[in-house]
């Protein structure tokens, strides 16, 4: 990813934990990812992969398309 889509996704993630109230945690707990992951994700310090952002698609019950529009 480059940096502006990373930062892009980081600002929606934070944005959608966020407006459904989770923490860090539990939305790792959702998403069947670890915390720390998450953390890093939001920080733009990890790039996660397809499996991981389908993953969190499917904890937060949206489809892959919903979670990456970011534009």
């Amino acid at each position: 990813m480059s940096s502006d889509v990373k930062e892009k996704f980081a600002k929606r993630l934070v944005s959608i934990r966020k407006e459904r109230g989770l923490s860090q945690e539990e939305l790792a707990l959702l998403c069947g990812v670890d915390r720390t992951y998450v953390g890093r994700i939001e920080r733009m310090e990890r790039t996660p992969s397809l499996v991981v952002l389908q993953k969190i698609a499917d904890g937060l019950g949206m489809s892959l398309i919903e979670l990456l529009n970011f534009d």
